[in-house]
């Protein structure tokens, strides 16, 4: 069997943008989904697909906020979307199904990371809810708006080097670490869209997952200034000190990539970084660079959707 998990050569790299990679391509017609596209990279990736001319409306959890962040963006609409509230993810999707307007992209963008131990929903660790669950539920629900032609993509993380999922403590329930916790709910990010692409393929719908790469943007919320010193993240003065570091427009590309670029048409369930199908993990010896072979499992893929869809009872696609 091929194994398509090997860069294409796209001609993009770790410092081209959003907009780089845009260039050339009419999206106008197409439309795009982008969940906390208001803040960091999902602002950056709404102004990109906005630019090219896609409608671009934006999942956030406080509108009033987004409206402001957004303001001078044209071709864009706003929804309250509160990804760890499954009563607001469906309110969210019954308004969009309502509406009864084909997605072209959904960009399963927002996320939190690294936050203390919380509990939501019927006590699922936050983490794994927001980033995974309520992704998983909205792109379920979204489905009959999909099908036909669409680009799901799931920002996943090179934290998910951290951890594989936990099979036996899914929710932290024996001991709460935020680091793992973060690392799991991004494996899990990466084995949706595996699943995902597995399932819907038949249908015109492909799926990847990505790092974007390290970027200073309000993901860093519930880091102190202490810890980011200790990363090596920023100098004894608070000041940025790792050149590796992205700015929120480069950080955007690789999701924007994703979502359009027309060398991905006839693949799918693949991981991607710096405009490009990443290495496998064990291909190099750079920690954090690539993508582990846990969270490319065909089989463990297939376990998580199995089990995302017995905790939230949602499934667009039951075994009959």
């Amino acid at each position: 069997m091929t194994d398509y998990q090997k860069p294409l050569g796209s001609g993009f790299g770790v410092r081209s943008t959003a907009r780089d990679v845009l260039s050339g391509l009419d999206l106008k017609g197409k439309r795009a989904v982008v969940t906390g596209g208001h803040s960091g990279l999902g602002l950056e990736t709404t102004k990109a697909l906005a630019g090219a001319g896609a409608k671009v409306l934006v999942a956030a959890r406080n509108p009033d906020v987004a409206k402001i962040a957004t303001q001078n963006i044209s071709g864009i609409e706003i929804e309250a979307l509160d990804l760890a509230d499954i009563a607001s993810v469906r309110s969210f999707a019954a308004r969009l199904l309502a509406s009864d307007q084909h997605i072209d992209m959904l960009i399963n963008n927002a996320g939190i990371m690294a936050c203390p131990e919380k509990r939501v929903g019927p006590g699922w660790e936050a983490q794994f809810a927001t980033n995974h669950l309520g992704h998983f539920v909205l792109t379920n629900l979204l489905w009959p708006l999909l099908a036909g032609g669409a680009r799901v993509v799931a920002v996943s993380s090179a934290g998910h080097h951290l951890s594989d999922i936990r099979w036996n403590d899914v929710e932290f329930e024996e001991g709460y670490d935020k680091w793992l916790a973060y690392g799991q709910s991004k494996t899990a990010d990466a084995l949706f869209a595996v699943h995902l692409d597995r399932l819907a393929r038949e249908h015109g719908v492909r799926a990847f997952s990505l790092h974007p790469g390290k970027i200073f943007t309000p993901l860093q919320r519930y880091l102190t200034e202490g810890e980011m010193v200790a990363e090596g993240w920023l100098d004894a003065t608070g000041a940025p000190a790792d050149p590796t570091f992205k700015t929120p427009e480069q950080g955007a590309a690789t999701q924007v990539w994703a979502a359009t670029s027309p060398r991905l048409a006839m693949l799918g369930g693949l991981y991607c970084e710096d405009c490009d199908v990443a290495l496998r993990a064990e291909e190099v010896s750079e920690p954090f660079v690539g993508v582990k072979h846990y969270a490319t499992d065909p089989h463990e893929a297939e376990r998580l959707w199995a089990l995302s869809a017995e905790l939230t009872g949602i499934n667009a696609f039951p075994v009959t």
